[in-house]
């Protein structure tokens, strides 16, 4: 075998495995860069949820972590109230825009799990479902289906539960 030979048998080896192996390193590595980018975003999502929740917290008189509505206030405990509203169901869009898609499973599915325990937890809150006629009209009409469809589970939940919660006053 001369060395022209030689050079020719490395470069098929090279070719045969070579390639396939670099192009199994750039997947792996685009697939790694992808989570990643998920990752990010699902900190960025829960750090802004955080955010609410001390909001909800620096306004006691709201009753937000309540599980039950807050009747009986006055203009401006409304207007607070409406625009905490309008907060999280903003914030519920953009985790629902950014981290939804049919077809979940693993990892992503898990995270998006968790923001719709969010949902179904604030849409439980007559309060909150009966501000969303307002709330959604302009909002991203995926969003704004799959998050009535999640009050009315939970209403119909309710209503059937032997024990209804009544509303705070």
């Amino acid at each position: 075998m001369d060395l022209k030979e030689i050079w020719e048998l490395l470069s098929a080896v090279v070719t045969t495995l070579g390639l396939p192996f670099a192009i199994f390193v750039y997947v792996a590595d685009r697939r790694k860069a992808r989570e990643v980018e998920e990752e990010e975003v699902n900190e960025l999502l829960a750090a802004a949820y955080t955010d609410f929740l001390k909001l909800a917290l620096d306004n006691p008189d709201l009753r937000l972590r309540s599980p039950d509505s807050t009747r009986g206030l006055t203009e401006e405990q409304q207007d607070r109230m409406r625009a905490m509203f309008e907060i999280l169901t903003s914030l519920f869009e953009r985790a629902y825009l950014l981290t939804y898609e049919d077809g979940l499973t693993g990892k992503k599915l898990r995270r998006w799990l968790s923001w719709e325990d969010f949902m179904r937890e604030w849409v439980r809150r007559d309060d909150y479902r009966e501000s969303l006629p307002s709330l959604l009209p302009g909002e991203d009409p995926d969003f704004a289906a799959h998050i009535r469809r999640l009050a009315a589970e939970e209403e119909r939940a309710q209503s059937s539960a032997p024990e209804h919660r009544g509303s705070v006053g």
